[in-house]
């Protein structure tokens, strides 16, 4: 039986086309999967789009009107971090585009997560065949599957997930305490009004996308795709399919099959549409996973030579894309220097002095002290007047304690029994580890 089973064996690799799996002993190119390290950066990606905000990192505070970098308030006049971050985010992303073509969309994207995540049900559900497909074709229901109750899950586990990702972008707009309060339906002054009324427009869309658009969009309708697809030239990463052994697929599609945006990836030179998701270079190396080579799709810079020259080619087609990025290099650097120099002049607390207005009061001598605190947690300051003896002037408090993100002030009073002139004095704010003097011309009539 051992040597009819061999004689078989032996037989059958004889009549297999070229590159079929003939062999018992997997290479070690087979044993690549890009689909579980896919998943797990999708995973990292959703936690980091909630991490991001929730620590502080990067948030807008709508309620001053300011964004959140690091934890601190910055204004508009916080010029230079301003400008840095957004020039060092922009050429990390010129960069990231132009070396990995559109493997955000395929490994990071929010909504490829979710249509795929949606696909998945629908196919746990109603049946293998039942997707929403591209090109608009009903999905295909499973007889044995085609029951109310599946149909009723399909639409809460649907409804519920996109309950849970609408909350998502609050996080980009109100601490997680606010957010919190939110989600819990308790009475916050810091939630605006009308959010719960927004709260169900983002359900209702995010609801419709998965349900009926999914990869639709990604394939026809997103821009962003299309700007990321501005920057890729040839040495771009992208999946080459090896003609010289295409024997090997003439009656198979499971590439074609497996594919999430249903393109052909053996035709990638005619359809750009591909996301570098690598589902398609898993199906190739699975059906060839017994075979002595590796399968025919794989990733890969630039046009692919002999497997001699693969690391020549390798080599020459990142120094064609650092040459081509060097200014791009250049103004990331720039932006980085801007963003660090914004950093390190940054003010935590901003002090304005100004003429108070009272109603109804001629020859007003009062100033007003306007504390402004850009951090998210509250302290101590203190202040003081230097310049005038203390019997000129009253001073409101000398010690202010100031809210996370708040602002305070303090009346200054001037004494009209000073000589006529011009009385030049200071208003002194200090913090622990900051310190600021705002000088003054007060004159005497």
């Amino acid at each position: 039986m051992q040597v009819a089973h061999l004689t078989t064996a032996a037989a059958t690799a004889s009549a297999a086309p070229e590159g079929f799996p003939t062999s018992p002993n997997p290479t070690v190119a087979n044993s690549i999967r890009y689909h579980g390290r896919r998943r797990l950066v999708q995973a990292i990606s959703f936690a980091l789009a909630i991490l991001v905000p929730a620590t502080g990192l990067f948030r807008i505070d709508p309620s001053a009107g300011a964004l959140v970098v690091l934890d601190r308030q910055i204004w508009f006049s916080d010029f230079f971090l301003l400008a840095g971050l957004w020039i060092m985010l922009a050429s990390a992303l010129v960069i990231l585009y132009s070396a990995a073509g559109t493997v955000f969309c395929g490994w990071v994207c929010p909504q490829n997560i979710m249509s795929e995540w949606a696909n998945f049900m629908t196919r746990k559900l109603l049946g293998r065949r039942a997707k929403v497909e591209i090109d608009g074709s009903a999905p295909i229901v499973a007889v044995t599957k085609n029951k109310a109750l599946n149909w009723i899950l399909l639409g809460l586990s649907l409804l519920a997930a996109s309950m849970v990702v609408a909350v998502v972008p609050l996080f980009y707009f109100y601490a997680p305490a606010t957010v919190w309060s939110f989600v819990t339906w308790r009475a916050d002054a810091r939630l605006a009004g009308s959010l719960h009324y927004i709260y169900f427009v983002f359900v209702l869309i995010i609801l419709l996308d998965v349900a009926f658009i999914r990869h639709f969009w990604c394939r026809f309708a997103c821009v962003y795709r299309v700007w990321q697809h501005s920057f890729r030239t040839r040495e771009t990463l992208h999946v080459r399919y090896d003609a010289s052994r295409a024997a090997s697929c003439d009656k198979c599609s499971y590439c074609v099959s497996s594919c999430i945006i249903e393109i052909d990836p053996r035709k990638t030179a005619v359809y750009d549409s591909c996301i570098n998701c690598g589902e398609c270079v898993d199906a190739c190396n699975r059906m060839h996973h017994k075979s002595g080579k590796p399968g025919l799709l794989s990733f890969e810079f630039g046009e692919r030579q002999g497997q001699k020259e693969a690391r020549s080619r390798f080599r020459d087609n990142a120094a064609s894309l650092a040459a081509r990025s060097k200014w791009v290099l250049a103004l990331g650097v720039f932006g980085a220097c801007l963003f660090f120099w914004g950093l390190r002049t940054w003010e935590p607390l901003h002090v304005v002095v100004y003429r108070a207005e009272v109603q109804h009061q001629s020859g007003n001598l009062d100033y007003r002290i306007a504390i402004s605190n850009k951090l998210y947690h509250a302290r101590q300051v203190l202040v003081r007047v230097t310049g005038l003896d203390t019997a000129d002037y009253r001073l409101g408090a000398t010690q202010v304690s100031m809210p996370a993100a708040g602002h305070e002030s303090v009346l200054l009073s001037v004494s009209d029994k000073l000589p006529h002139g011009v009385h030049p004095f200071a208003v002194e704010v200090t913090a622990p580890g900051w310190h600021v003097r705002f000088p003054i011309l007060h004159l005497s009539e």
